[in-house]
């Protein structure tokens, strides 16, 4: 990709803390930096114009749960498709999880994505493992593994289950700095679930993961961290009782943090049987229940669900053309989580555009104390330009993730990133249709 220093960006309504979206302003970046925000500013030499025709722009977007596979399950995705995939849906940073081959559990590994990524329009933040090699057993190299770059630790795809060990990650991160993210999952309880265990699963005569499954880990790791000290973050929350956990450790003063994925609150376990067993929405934690996604929208609203993402997670088509039971869970969400975060929250007033930039912008990363972009003269530029307004069809042809696996796929959507700036580079999301 080409670095583009010097832009100046024209007729684009800025949404931050400080702007409502409502007037259109032109905007100057030179060397990578915001110089200069006013009205008709005129291209200057060496300059290149993108006109937004008054479209929306913010600071960058960020997920901050995605999985990119490389190192190990380059078939899948890698550092650089996974980038090219964040683009298109808006994002300008992401924190990258440690299930891969090496596991992100020494320094090298680390460092070793951190360098994939240099040279990449999106920041790749990994996240460490919180035991050796994800097993469970021992406390990582959190310290080396942090001098490296990484910005938290998990052994996300399993929970850190020894609440022993968990306690020591949490007392050992809190002296860093940084946050425990937790896969929620009592395996004993889950284990081997194929789905929500409910009405729907009985129907179709599939094994289900309960609810509890997630609860009682969430519960644990809620009572560690008040007891540590600790900062627990609950990964890809799923379930009403769930969130009513974090609501009340918060007002108890816990340190605990929560995200949603996009598709926990727009899908429901009935797409399994409405699909006729389409492995395109197997996940996990599970789609669930109406009433849970209600609970999704109600925490994203009240503010217990602190940030928005994707649990990004691409696989191979061969993997997932299989039989419902067999096929891996999950699915790619980078370049829809916009379009259905317009649907469900914004089209519904749940959510007004400055509270989801909260959720997209702010919020990940002050979880992750990384530096927030702003719309600010003398700030390095790193911005999103959208819209809430147009249609568009996610049909393979758009599909920018080297996997396919998405259940979005031929439909229709509204709102979506037209364009994307980051470390003196420029891209813009152009429709194959």
């Amino acid at each position: 990709m080409e670095t583009t220093p010097n832009l100046l960006i024209q007729n684009a309504k800025p949404v931050s803390s400080n702007h409502d979206g409502d007037d259109s302003v032109d905007i100057r970046i030179k060397e990578g930096v915001i110089s200069e925000i006013g009205s008709g500013l005129k291209k200057q030499d060496g300059e290149q114009v993108f006109d937004a025709g008054g479209a929306y722009i913010s600071g960058g977007w960020m997920d901050m749960h995605v999985h990119f596979r490389e190192p190990g399950y380059e078939h899948k995705e890698t550092v650089e498709t996974g980038c090219r995939s964040a683009m298109f849906g808006g994002f300008t940073e992401v924190a990258c999880m440690p299930n891969t081959k090496p596991a992100i559990h020494t320094r090298d590994v680390v460092e070793f994505i951190r360098n994939k990524s240099e040279h990449q329009l999106v920041d790749v933040h990994p996240i460490g493992c919180a035991t050796k090699e994800r097993k469970g057993e021992s406390i990582a190299e959190m310290s080396d593994m942090k001098e490296g770059g990484a910005v938290a630790f998990s052994d996300d795809g399993d929970p850190v289950y020894n609440s022993q060990v968990m306690r020591v990650a949490l007392e050992y991160s809190s002296m860093l700095g940084v946050p425990i993210i937790n896969h929620e999952e009592d395996l004993a309880l889950s284990r081997p679930g194929h789905m929500n265990e409910g009405d729907v699963s009985a129907r179709l005569g599939l094994d289900g993961t309960p609810g509890i499954a997630e609860e009682a880990m969430i519960a644990r790791d809620i009572l560690l961290a008040g007891f540590t000290g600790g900062h627990i973050h609950v990964a890809h929350i799923s379930t009403r009782k769930a969130v009513d956990l974090v609501r009340r450790a918060k007002e108890d003063g816990v340190n605990v943090t929560t995200e949603v994925c996009t598709h926990h609150f727009d899908l429901t376990d009935k797409e399994i049987e409405s699909r006729n067993f389409d492995t395109n929405v197997k996940m996990h934690p599970p789609l669930r229940t109406q009433d849970d996604v209600d609970a999704m929208i109600e925490g994203l609203v009240d503010g217990t669900i602190d940030v928005i993402c994707t649990d990004h997670a691409p696989h191979a088509i061969e993997e997932k053309e299989v039989e419902f039971i067999y096929a891996p869970n999950g699915i790619i969400g980078l370049e829809t989580a916009w379009s259905i975060s317009v649907k469900r929250l914004l089209q519904s007033n749940k959510l007004s555009l400055q509270q989801l930039m909260d959720k997209l912008v702010i919020n990940p990363r002050q979880i992750l104390n990384l530096e927030i972009p702003e719309i600010k003269e003398g700030q390095s530029a790193n911005l999103t330009i959208f819209n809430t307004d147009e249609e568009w069809t996610y049909n393979k042809n758009e599909v920018r993730s080297k996997s396919k696996n998405s259940p979005y796929l031929g439909e229709t959507l509204t709102g979506r990133a037209l364009a994307v700036y980051n470390k003196k580079r420029f891209a813009i999301n152009t429709l194959k249709n």
